[in-house]
């Protein structure tokens, strides 16, 4: 796991090594950069296979350089045909693998690989630059482009200095508590799409991004639920096997959920020794999973370790989480996600995680949402619209924002974009134009179910949970490695009937059967109480102050398209105790601390 930088701007070595040190916890065990012809290749490097020297980035063979975020988890595979053909290897890495399979198949070697990563191999005598990303978007890609001129990082806050504020992206932010995809928070630089890979032509100032893997038409598989059971079982634990390829040590994220036990349990059955497990626990009981998690550590024989936090320990990571998170990143769980890693990297260098699991096998809260309410999507909209009043949903005994919501929305399509993007706003025009760059969940599929399922994987997954564990890992040079994220899983999940996914007041039914076969379903069939903190009792009080003296009149009147008055009203209202708003509050609060950071803003 590392950090890259690649630039043809002309900045001095001293600039780019800057750049590289502003984010070396990416990569603390090696720094190095090299400039071939007119392009800068950087690298910070996190060990994790061959720890040898040899194979430090940027690394060379022939006419190609390459620097290289990520981890090619079939790299074995890969390197056994490329040695069939005769080509001999100095390294054990996958780097030298990921190098000379592009030097024999060019762009086609993204067919060949399974992993996560961001890469740019740069070709001397044609002077041109490939990069591209993995299927899922684990691991990021931020460029900047102008006329020619590039930069390309796994982190946002080297290419800052200089820049301008995408004032549309703050628009997307506040609906989301994120800025997807392809759009960043700044002007003249862009993320590169997952699945995606980019060529830059430099004598010609030109790039080229081509798209090479997309979820596709469902097609469902004539299959019993206990061959689909069998053949999803082999698969995880074939996921879960290649991710244990590792020359440091390794361990697991168990927390009281289905899916982290189940990737646990496979890989303390494949591991020869018990391995290593982490959890962490809180003090108020509603957020805490830690006994339930030990509870799963006896049946897996792990090694187990609780570390037990409190709202001050979340609350201390409060300047870590403005530091890392190097682009405004609203999602509160990313507090805790920070106290694991750092709880876990004095024991291990590589963990793995059970995130993915929930969205190719449908266990979040808002797929019963969808199914609570498709029904009504039958009936025209102007029916719908007639009985959305206040004055007839009173008279029906209803709660009005709710059923407003459902009742006044199109059609079912956008009522599942709105489900991600939220029904209310604080902006004070909204424009959903970005949403056509994931408009694929439209088409895919017919069921409500998959449909909510497909978008969840290309706008939530990429922008939100990826970013979350991205950043909180390499916080503290951890790599997180998730089976779930396996683009052969997704693809196979996808291939099922959705009631082998998904029955009412059964959800991840297929892997709730599988993980069975480990751990008895009494002890795991329990209400999941998800990864959170406490945050709008934070808000109105512990955060207070800080919350109060950033969210000032002369901050609010800043930001683009903020309904400032409405906000105002939010704000009011949840200090005195009368509404719960903290999603919002949280937003402008991460995003005034974005500015602080930055210096887009001077707060007193």
């Amino acid at each position: 796991m590392c950090g890259i930088y690649t630039t043809n701007i002309p900045f001095s070595p001293s600039e780019i090594i800057n750049k590289l040190k502003s984010i070396n916890y990416r990569g603390p065990d090696n720094m190095d950069i090299l400039k071939e012809r007119n392009v800068t290749l950087g690298h910070l490097r996190l060990s994790i296979l061959d720890l040898d020297s040899r194979s430090n980035q940027p690394m060379v063979c022939e006419d190609l350089h390459i620097t290289y975020n990520g981890e090619i988890y079939n790299f074995l595979e890969v390197k056994n045909e490329l040695s069939l053909l005769g080509h001999q290897f100095k390294t054990t890495s996958d780097t030298e693998v990921l190098l000379i399979g592009y030097k024999v198949w060019g762009a086609d070697i993204l067919q060949k690989i399974n992993g996560m990563f961001a890469f740019c191999i740069y070709d001397s005598t044609k002077q041109r630059l490939f990069c591209a990303r993995d299927r899922m978007g684990v691991k990021p890609f931020y460029y900047f482009w102008d006329d020619g001129q590039f930069e390309i990082c796994s982190q946002l806050r080297p290419l800052i200095p200089n820049k301008e504020i995408n004032k549309d992206a703050i628009s997307m932010y506040l609906d989301c508590g994120y800025i997807p995809s392809p759009f960043s928070i700044l002007k003249d630089v862009h993320k590169l799409s997952p699945g995606h890979y980019m060529e830059i032509d430099i004598p010609s100032k030109s790039n080229t991004i081509i798209k090479y893997w997309d979820l596709k038409t469902v097609k469902t598989k004539k299959i019993t639920y206990s061959q689909a059971k069998k053949e999803l079982h082999d698969l995880l634990t074939d996921a879960v096997k290649i991710r244990l390829q590792s020359d440091v040590p390794i361990g697991s994220f168990l927390s009281g959920g289905v899916d982290s036990a189940l990737v646990s349990s496979i890989a303390g059955k494949i591991s020869a020794k018990p391995i290593n497990t982490f959890s962490i626990g809180f003090d108020n009981p509603k957020f805490d999973e830690s006994k339930v998690a030990d509870e799963f550590a006896k049946y897996i024989k792990s090694h187990h370790k609780t570390t037990f936090c409190s709202a001050h320990d979340s609350l201390k990571l409060l300047p870590k989480l403005v530091e890392v998170y190097d682009e405004p990143f609203a999602d509160s769980s990313a507090l805790p996600s920070l106290l694991l890693n750092s709880v876990t990297k004095p024991h291990v260098t590589v963990a793995l995680s059970g995130d993915g699991g929930d969205e190719s096998f449908l266990g979040y809260d808002h797929f019963d949402w969808v199914m609570k309410y498709k029904w009504i999507f039958k009936l025209p909209l102007f029916i719908r619209k007639l009985i959305s009043q206040p004055l007839f949903l009173k008279l029906l005994g209803k709660g009005s924002e709710a059923a407003t919501n459902v009742l006044s929305t199109e059609n079912i399509d956008t009522y599942i974009s709105q489900v991600f993007i939220g029904f209310d706003t604080i902006n004070n025009e909204r424009n959903f134009s970005w949403l056509s760059h994931y408009n694929g969940y439209m088409k895919w599929s017919k069921n409500v179910i998959q449909k909510t399922a497909d978008l969840n994987i290309k706008l939530w997954l990429e922008n939100d949970s990826n970013v979350k564990v991205d950043r909180a890992s390499m916080a503290y040079s951890v790599e997180v490695r998730s089976p779930f994220l396996d683009y052969r899983i997704v693809e196979y999940a996808r291939s099922l009937p959705v009631s082998y996914r998904y029955q009412k007041n059964n959800r991840k039914r297929i892997l709730k059967d599988i993980l069975e076969e480990y751990i008895p379903k009494a002890v795991f069939d329990q209400p999941k109480k998800g990864f959170s903190i406490p945050l709008g009792d934070w808000i109105a009080n512990e955060l207070k102050d800080e919350v109060l003296r950033i969210l000032n009149d002369d901050f609010l009147n800043t930001v683009p398209n903020l309904d400032v008055q409405k906000f105002k009203n939010q704000l009011n209202q949840h200090m005195a105790g009368n509404r719960i708003y903290y999603t919002n509050i949280w937003k402008v609060f991460v995003y005034g601390k974005w500015c602080e950071e930055f210096g887009f803003h001077s707060f007193k």
